[in-house]
């Protein structure tokens, strides 16, 4: 137990706890309860004409409450909604058991409860379906009031609305906030109906290490652990790519990965330590049936998920009907700030990063140089679904030369709502060429750029053995369900942000999460 210093309302509820068990009440069975419905299918299935009727058992949590004499109306929420349950003190404690309807249903049995309903479903004289309860089974007894929303002549209490508290305790966010659920439903459905997209691809899904001995495949700053037994330091990966292109090399067509990667960099809006990332490697095709395939993919989650290929995030409708606009990124520079910076050597990069109100450090090379002045004065710009394309070399040191430029790269950055939701390539697979572009890294990191790539070595190598041309595509999962459902800050669509240790619980009753009795209950 934590050292938490109980409020009165906990001390009621343990005594609760207490006389339950001395009345013989196990307050968390052990035993099966036999759902066999639940509240979205009892509405939907409901017909007042059934005779007899439709007897149910269904389990929840009480969520509100009315006692009236010798009848009370509770209202149970399970994980499809909330259903009215009616419970008659004559049908519930027949004879002489009325006394443990006063001590157990008025007394003993909480906002937040878990119980247990077997009866038959009618509709009440206001319309509303119920449950009429013939059998009550208590599940579990909660300890803690729920802050449950009440409104007492205009005025709300108990809103439990507090961002760093709703991240920290999700699961009373889940419990008491309408629509929070829904965002993790619809996160599913991306998922499912982005594997089923590669799947029906012939694609196939595939697990590569976590812990790598080189942080490889992306520019980021990686998380360091030990493993005591090899005596060796490993990173936490911050990408997938260069375990994937192995397994081109060995032979596969298409392969794809959805898991976590973790970067070792900044919190904000849009950032946490540890995402949800999906990396797909193709054979045989380039950048340009890359955006095709990303374009096809998207507009079918949309409908998939919202049944529309418009989704509305804060003031932008976005739309994810294929084809998307394509600029190259020197054009999109130029296109938002006026100036070319085609043939700028690294001097010139940072007198215009300057000239444009970029902040610029000495040890950025021309790649990084560009990324900034593009982040800074274009990416916000693109909210409609924009392919940003041909990267400098200097940016991409995994990416095939262009194929009619060779100052650029067969790249490109799906930028939707102004940020970046989607990164993939023509993959280089000049083994000679890649080994160059790692020393040119390795010169970037001895200049102090911690984000600069090491050598892969063993990667080179699989390269030598020969990978046939091929596209990867890596799309953020995270950065995706928020557009797909409309939210503003990743942390509304992780269950568990990253977030500080939270401070000692030790704290008075008066600072006690809620107060289910600060205000009348209402329907």
């Amino acid at each position: 137990m934590s050292n938490h210093v109980l409020s009165e309302q906990e001390i009621i509820r343990r005594n609760s706890l207490e006389t339950m068990r001395t009345m013989g009440i196990d307050p968390y069975p052990a035993a099966e309860f036999p759902v066999n419905a639940d509240t979205r299918e009892i509405r939907e299935n409901f017909n007042d004409s059934l005779e007899p009727k439709r007897q149910v058992s269904i389990a929840g949590r009480i969520m509100s409450r009315r006692i009236m004499g010798k009848a009370s109306f509770f209202e149970l929420q399970d994980s499809k909604g909330r259903i009215q349950v009616y419970v008659s003190r004559d049908e519930i404690c027949p004879g002489d058991n009325k006394d443990l309807y006063n001590i157990v249903f008025k007394k003993l049995l909480d906002i937040g409860d878990y119980i247990g309903v077997e009866g038959f479903v009618f509709r009440t004289q206001t319309g509303e379906i119920t449950i009429h309860a013939q059998r009550i089974t208590v599940l579990a007894k909660s300890l803690r009031p729920l802050p449950i929303v009440k409104v007492k002549d205009g005025v709300t209490y108990d809103s439990f609305d507090d961002p760093e508290l709703r991240y920290r305790r999700r699961y009373l966010d889940l419990i008491v906030n309408d629509g929070v659920k829904d965002i993790f439903v619809k996160r599913t459905k991306i998922l499912n109906s982005m594997r089923q997209f590669f799947n029906d691809h012939g694609y196939m899904e595939v697990e590569t290490p976590i812990l790598q001995t080189i942080a490889g495949g992306a520019s980021a700053r990686p998380f360091i652990t030990h493993h005591n037994s090899l005596d060796i330091d490993l990173y936490m990966r911050i990408a997938t790519e260069l375990y994937l292109k192995r397994l081109i090399v060995g032979g596969f067509d298409g392969v794809y990965e959805i898991g976590k990667n973790f970067r070792n960099e900044g919190m904000d809006r849009t950032h946490n330590p540890e995402f949800t990332c999906m990396e797909i490697y193709v054979a045989y095709k380039d950048y340009n049936w890359m955006m095709k395939f990303t374009e096809q993919m998207l507009e079918k989650i949309a409908m998939d998920v919202n049944g529309s290929t418009e989704v509305q995030v804060g003031d932008n409708i976005i739309s994810f009907k294929a084809p998307y606009r394509r600029v190259s990124m020197i054009e999109a520079i130029k296109e938002n700030t006026g100036i070319d910076i085609t043939g700028m050597d690294e001097d010139a990069l940072r007198q215009t990063a300057r000239k444009l109100g970029v902040e610029v450090q000495d040890s950025m090379g021309k790649g990084k140089l560009i990324d900034e002045i593009f982040g800074e004065t274009s990416e916000g710009k693109y909210i409609q679904p924009t392919f940003i394309i041909d990267y400098p070399i200097e940016m991409s040191p995994l990416t095939k030369r262009h194929r009619n430029n060779p100052e650029l790269t067969e790249r490109f950055e799906l930028m939707v709502n102004g940020k970046e939701l989607c990164n993939a390539y023509s993959e280089l697979n000049d083994p000679i060429d890649q080994y160059e572009r790692f020393v040119e890294q390795m010169k970037l990191a001895a200049k102090g750029d911690d984000e600069a790539m090491i050598i892969d070595h063993d990667f080179v190598r699989a390269l030598e053995y020969g990978m046939p041309p091929t596209s990867g595509m890596g799309i953020g999962i995270d950065r995706l369900t928020m557009l797909m459902t409309g939210q503003t800050a990743i942390q509304e669509v992780l269950f568990f942000p990253t977030m500080r240790p939270e401070k000692s619980e030790n704290r008075s009753a008066s600072d006690s999460d809620s107060n289910e009795e600060s205000a009348p209950e209402t329907k």
